[in-house]
């Protein structure tokens, strides 16, 4: 099982659930991470947080523990 916060510069991947214990978890799908959608991680700053991910024609940062929570296909 991997998460979005694993992925490499420019890895593309396909959301297949966001984990709900997660104190994060209704943010990350008000944001539009819900499972099905393709993401893609597409820039990082210094010690990779936060994370800019592109998804649904967008970019949206959010930091690495958000990140944790979106679990990848």
């Amino acid at each position: 099982m991997k998460t979005a916060s694993e992925l490499n510069f420019g890895e593309r991947a396909i959301i297949s659930d966001v984990d709900n214990s997660h104190p994060s978890f209704r943010r990350i799908l008000e944001i539009g991470f819900t499972p099905g959608q393709e993401i893609e991680l597409v820039n990082s700053s210094s010690f990779n947080d936060p994370l800019a991910f592109a998804l649904r024609g967008t970019l949206i940062a959010i930091r690495k523990h958000e990140a944790d929570c979106i679990i990848l296909s």
